[in-house]
């Protein structure tokens, strides 16, 4: 039986993102009644200081004894357990309702909430309860949910993405998936709320991912890609980003939608003559597409919906997960975004003592944003340490091929981005808010907002998703030995210097030379770095930084279409 741990009088001060070692503050009660001899007091005495001990206690050690007969000094931090020690005397309506949250919050990371906890105070991951109300919300649901009926794909997403974070089987939902999907897909391509709705970039993203999720030949087939393709070029605009459906908004959902649908179900990039995007030029659809990314970001260094807008977590993630399906991240990030100001706009959202983030300046925490603002850091942070994998790209051919570049191509040194060392962001604060505070702990099950607030298959979804960024690290790794990628034709274009077309006839022309890119591939693995404050059996599946599903999910079901010839 684990232990009950208790809230200690004393705590350890740590600078916040807390990276320090909280040093362990472990006191055992020896039991005596079992015992054929006396222990002098003078040799069972741990020192609380970092010199000599007399003797040596692990956590360990003292969990596996009698639950009656140990005591367990929880390591919390102050840092997560108190409010800001500088505040500000203007009191406003906004810093009330923060005040309020802070309160909210408070007992649940101090574990006064009677929960049983490990010895850093954290919570035990109730993934039974949370599958269960995962799997209610994909059966029938109550009259008020009419309201939603166009989100239908969003809840299949949710729950099935959801589902398979906990490591659940999700099979069982294939042949309704099937059937449900089906009724969604339109003549004209893509795929609507329901029945007969208009079909709509989001709601045809979200199908996507859920057939993805479930996988198998049968699912994939129920795509019309021809339909879809043509659906697609409809969408584009001229100026480089997409419209959300026919006649709608464009925005920065529609960027990160559209590529996600195009590269993981190989859709071709060349437009119809009929898209209103298409010129003699013959542009494709991700032409202009990085540039419209770029006007998104705002003066705060965030990103915002469209061009002047404010910015906001969600459009920043959407942003990041667009560039990165575009070309590698360490090669796209700083050539049309200001990286620093992102990564300072990115860390102001994180918040003590609660230690989730917000979506927005002066907004409050959300469980939400530990995925949308969250799984911003693992693309940030792979740009930054790109290179460090196990098979870089190697220094001779990336020196010859700079010095064949014409001037202008050069690249610009201070557009490189130095390497982020340990973790830009506090994942031990994280992990406590969604652990501490998003957990519901009553019969219904699921993951919310914060504390006070009802769970939902939406927040269950993100906040799981922002504990898997939080659980491991991801790296760019180039494998040069592998098929070098194509980048789309406007980036490759712009990248590669023009070589004169040999023989007489054609003296005096320019040619694009042929572009090699190193094939960067994505690599994970449990994130060690810094103090490990969860257990091992809370640990769950990875999620793909720019997909945003399982990455055996993404895997299968590009090759799947990567082997297909035509529609």
């Amino acid at each position: 039986m684990r232990a009950r741990t208790k809230r200690p009088g004393t705590r350890n001060r740590v600078i916040f993102p807390g990276r320090a070692v909280v040093a362990s503050v472990l006191q055992a009660k020896a039991d005596q009644r079992d015992t054929d001899h006396d222990i002098a007091a003078d040799t069972t005495t741990t020192t609380t200081t970092t010199t000599t001990t007399t003797t040596t206690t692990t956590v360990d050690e003292i969990i596996d004894r009698s639950a009656d007969d140990v005591q367990i000094a929880t390591m919390i931090p102050d840092l997560f357990t108190s409010q800001p020690p500088v505040r500000d005397d203007l009191r406003t309506t906004t810093s009330t309702v923060q005040d309020e949250t802070v309160d909210r919050c408070l007992p649940f990371l101090s574990g006064g909430e009677d929960e049983e906890t490990n010895a850093h105070g954290i919570p035990h991951l109730d993934r039974e309860r949370h599958a269960r109300f995962l799997r209610r919300q994909l059966g029938k649901l109550p009259a008020p949910f009419v309201a939603a009926d166009a989100s239908r794909p969003w809840y299949l997403y949710w729950c099935l993405n959801a589902l398979r974070l906990l490591g659940e089987d999700v099979s069982d939902y294939r042949g309704n998936l099937i059937a449900t999907a089906r009724s969604m897909q339109n003549e004209t391509g893509g795929f609507g709320g329901g029945n007969g709705q208009m079909s709509h970039l989001a709601t045809t993203y979200a199908v996507v991912l859920a057939l993805a999720l479930v996988g198998g030949e049968e699912v994939y087939e129920i795509v019309d890609r021809r339909a879809l393709w043509k659906w697609l070029c409809s969408l584009k605009h001229p100026a480089g980003g997409f419209q959300m459906a026919v006649g709608g908004e464009v925005d920065i959902r529609g960027a990160y939608c559209a590529a996600v649908i195009i590269s993981l179900l190989n859709i071709p990039l060349d437009l119809t003559p009929d898209s209103p995007a298409w010129s003699p030029d013959r542009p494709t659809l991700f032409t202009k597409l990085p540039e419209y990314v770029q006007r998104c970001q705002t003066f705060e260094g965030g990103i915002s919906a469209h061009p002047d807008a404010e910015a906001h977590g969600a459009y920043a993630f959407c942003a990041l997960g667009c560039l990165a399906i575009l070309d590698s991240p360490d090669r796209i990030f700083p050539r049309y975004l200001d990286v620093p100001r992102l990564i300072s706009w990115l860390s102001s959202r994180q918040y003590a003592p609660e230690g989730g983030f917000s979506g927005r300046t002066n907004k409050l925490v959300d469980g939400c944003y530990s995925h949308w603002v969250g799984g911003c850091w693992p693309l940030i942070e792979a740009a930054l340490d790109a290179g460090r994998g196990a098979v870089p790209v190697p220094q001779a051919a990336a020196a010859a091929a700079a010095a064949a570049a014409p001037a202008e191509a050069q690249p610009d040194r201070k557009r490189r981005l130095p390497g982020s060392g340990k973790s830009l962001y506090s994942r031990e604060g994280l992990i406590r808010y969604i652990m501490c505070c998003c957990q519901d702990s009553s019969k219904r099950g699921g993951l919310r907002d914060k504390p006070g607030r009802p769970s939902d298959a939406y927040h269950t979804c993100y906040v799981l998703s922002g504990l898997s960024s939080a659980q491991h690290k991801w790296e760019l790794v180039y494998d040069t030995s592998s098929s070098p990628s194509t980048p789309p034709p406007e980036l490759a274009a712009e990248a590669a210097p023009a070589a004169p077309a040999a023989g007489p006839s054609g003296a005096g022309e320019q040619h694009p030379a042929a572009v090699v890119v190193p094939h960067a591939s994505w690599s994970v693995s449990p994130y060690l770095d810094e103090v490990q404050i969860l257990d091992e059996q809370n640990y769950i599946v990875p999620l793909h930084p720019v997909y945003a599903v399982p990455v055996e999910c993404v895997a299968d079901i590009k090759s799947y279409f990567e082997r297909k010839r035509g529609f």
